[in-house]
């Protein structure tokens, strides 16, 4: 059996991944015509077709899609070992965090606080959607994403998803000075609330409690990013429904006041790895906080 070259495997990789010929080739810094004989020969070496044309596009075939769940292993597993070696050659040890970019940034802090100011470590922390972070975790680009959704592994990735935190959900607002305790469900009705977007869990969790109890809240502003939640609760006047560690250094100093817990709502905060071939000590530090 004639050797896999890893060369044409990856010109493959990335022609799957564009699902077309010309920005692949645009990507890689070849020609169109070179880089089509480089894939005919990785199928005529493999004897099976991996791409059939639809319109300027191009779809996998069957087998193409099975090379193409071996090609993403062979690079990530490529990748985790250069990044673990080089690791290991270093003095500072690199932590490379991905947080979507919803994520309570009090929550990230709180979380990295230990690896603060700590000279043997360097932390890259970047934000973005699920989706892209995902992508870069599985290319080892990343070492954890930090996500308040749960992930399930499928067919080409083996998520292990670990629940990190669970925080209650609660109703905050400008302090009540002189005014009646804040009750619920009953104060809720008459209540101007500042609400996380309709995308979040803590949005369906309360749309849930407010139709169990026949509630139609006032809803003056829809906020998907927290750090923006956040300044609207100190600086609106009106009511939001948040974690309280999003705002918990305005609880601490008295801005804000915490009017009252939401009962069985809470967002629970998950942090994503890859099975690794090779320990990280500071990652295992970071999830296992003694």
């Amino acid at each position: 059996m004639r050797r896999l070259n890893f060369h044409h495997l990856h010109y493959f990789w990335a022609v799957a991944k564009e699902g077309n010929l010309t920005r692949a080739a645009h990507s890689l810094h070849v020609s169109q015509s070179a880089l089509s004989t480089q894939i005919r020969t990785l199928e005529d070496e493999l004897g099976h077709a991996l791409f059939i044309r639809s319109g300027r596009s191009l779809k996998l075939t069957e087998a193409g899609r099975l090379v193409l769940d071996y090609a993403e292993s062979i690079f990530a597993l490529g990748s985790e070992l250069q990044m673990t070696l080089q690791g290991a050659q270093q003095d500072i040890q690199p932590l490379r965090i991905g947080a979507v970019a919803t994520l309570s940034r009090n929550f990230q802090e709180n979380l990295l606080r230990p690896f603060l100011g700590r000279a043997q470590v360097r932390i890259n922390l970047e934000s973005g959607s699920l989706e892209e972070l995902l992508e870069r975790l599985a290319l080892h680009k990343l070492d954890v994403v930090l996500t308040n959704q749960a992930v399930s592994g499928d067919g080409q990735r083996a998520w292990r998803c670990r629940l990190l935190d669970r925080q209650s959900v609660c109703l905050v607002g400008p302090p009540r000075k002189g005014l009646a305790p804040f009750t619920l469900p009953v104060d809720l009705q008459q209540a101007r609330l500042i609400v996380p977007g309709r995308s979040s869990d803590i949005r369906s969790q309360f749309e849930v409690y407010c139709n169990s109890h026949g509630l139609s809240p006032h809803i003056c502003a829809e906020v998907d990013d927290m750090a923006m939640l956040r300044l609207l609760a100190r600086d609106s006047g009106d009511i939001a429904l948040l974690p309280a560690v999003v705002v918990q250094d305005e609880l601490l100093n008295g801005t804000l006041q915490l009017y009252a817990e939401l009962p069985g709502i809470a967002e629970q905060f998950f942090a994503v790895t890859l099975q690794r071939h090779f320990g990280l000590g500071i990652l295992d530090e970071l999830l296992n906080p003694s």
